[in-house]
């Protein structure tokens, strides 16, 4: 024995981006802390079902694994892609850091390079989720978006093999996974969305352990975290989650500026919303634009009416 500590355990999903972000974050932590972190690979409900999320409960379901791992105590922390929490509380874990937010933009990939507004008309574009659909669809009513589902290999490769004639995906997840080489148009935010979190990552420990969570905070970058606060209070006071097409993204650091939208899921009609804030109250800024969007009819396009929502103060 050497009397050195034993390594931490970080759970993470097996896909190849998943295992990128959580060695990054792993060796961040080595760096400010001196601990030896060790990569736990687990399989999440979402990485082996080929159902649309919003068939299988959500973003969540790539979550919900590593937090019950978390429970039993068969990792010491994990890491998520933070667009993937469900925005309720879990009072059973606490959220530690959000590391420095990588790029947010959302990203078009084609087989010859070609931008959206050079494809074809009826052009088929891949893609799980139905804010990038709804905003594909303002932006080209007469292209034709195709769920897909898979890690960001599969996807690339349904666009090598013809399956669909595009794809979007996070920029950043390319980034990480060095695949920036097939990117053939980065959508800025005034043209496409991003989701809420979206380039951000979420480090997540046992509420019940605050050494390891102040341990885990020397990774935070307290600029990322406000900014995700507010994106989150929107999509937290529309309860809204993977199956509504929302987009939010906020920028600052002692101040935000919040953009927002919710758009019909064909295309037809979108609402915008934004707002600045100080930064200290991100989550109320959120909500404050959520309280705009359904003041406008944004109800139409969510489950959720402006009865339903409350001021903000209780959300976390």
């Amino acid at each position: 024995m050497n009397g050195e500590p034993a390594a931490l355990r970080l759970g993470t999903r097996r896909s190849p981006m998943a295992i990128a972000q959580s060695t990054a974050v792993a060796e961040m932590l080595t760096a400010k802390t001196g601990l030896a972190v060790k990569i736990v690979g687990i399989v999440t409900a979402g990485d082996t079902s080929k159902a649309q999320l919003a068939q299988i409960g959500g973003t969540g379901v790539f979550v919900s694994a590593l937090r019950e791992n978390l429970v039993l105590g068969q990792i010491d922390f994990a890491v998520h892609s933070l667009k993937d929490l469900p925005t309720w509380p879990e009072e059973t874990i606490t959220l530690a850091a959000v590391p420095d937010r990588d790029d947010p933009r959302d990203a078009l990939v084609t087989r010859s390079g070609a931008k959206l507004a050079d494809l074809p008309a009826g052009a088929r574009i891949g893609t799980g989720s139905p804010r990038r659909a709804a905003q594909l669809l303002l932006l080209r009513p007469d292209v034709e978006p195709v769920p897909i589902r898979g890690n960001a290999g599969t996807r690339l490769a349904k666009v090598d093999d013809g399956e669909v004639d595009a794809v979007v995906l996070a920029y950043a997840g390319l980034a990480r996974i060095g695949r920036l080489d097939v990117v053939s148009q980065v959508f800025e935010p005034d043209e496409m969305l991003p989701a809420p979190g979206q380039g951000a990552l979420a480090v997540e420990c046992l509420a019940s352990r605050p050494d390891l969570a102040a341990l885990l905070a020397s990774v935070n970058d307290e600029s990322s975290r406000a900014a995700i606060k507010a994106e989150r209070g929107v999509l937290a006071a529309l309860q809204a989650g993977c199956s509504a097409p929302i987009g939010a993204y906020a920028a600052g650091t002692n101040e935000l500026l919040l953009d927002a939208v919710v758009v019909a899921a064909d295309g037809g009609a979108a609402l915008r919303a934004s707002a600045r804030g100080p930064a200290a109250q991100a989550e109320r800024l959120g909500w404050e634009v959520a309280a705009d969007l359904l003041a406008r009819g944004a109800n139409k396009y969510t489950s959720v009416s402006a009865g339903h929502l409350s001021d903000g103060d209780d959300a976390k």
